[in-house]
């Protein structure tokens, strides 16, 4: 488990980047001064919960409230560390 994973870690969008809801893209994006990059549903539902308040644990929970889902731990933490390696986020 990585420091971006660590379930009291509080991830937030890396200051490269902007989030925000492209309507023309249907989706969430981020913006970077050489782009974007067009996130999946599952990506910016995740993403747009990192604003550095929340931990880990919190964002898994939030998620699995809003979408009725449970165990999902495991794939935000695989995210985690997939926006973590692309400098996404920061913790």
């Amino acid at each position: 488990m990585s420091a971006a994973t660590a379930t009291d870690a509080c991830p937030r969008v890396s200051r490269r980047f902007r989030l925000q809801w492209e309507e023309a893209q249907n989706a969430w994006v981020l913006l970077y001064p050489e782009g974007m990059v067009k996130l999946n549903q599952s990506a910016g539902e995740i993403m747009r919960r990192c604003d550095g308040s929340r931990t880990v644990s919190q964002i898994v929970a939030d998620l699995e409230q809003a979408f009725g889902a449970s165990g999902l731990a495991d794939d935000v933490a695989k995210f985690l560390e997939l926006a973590r390696a692309q400098q996404w986020i920061e913790t």
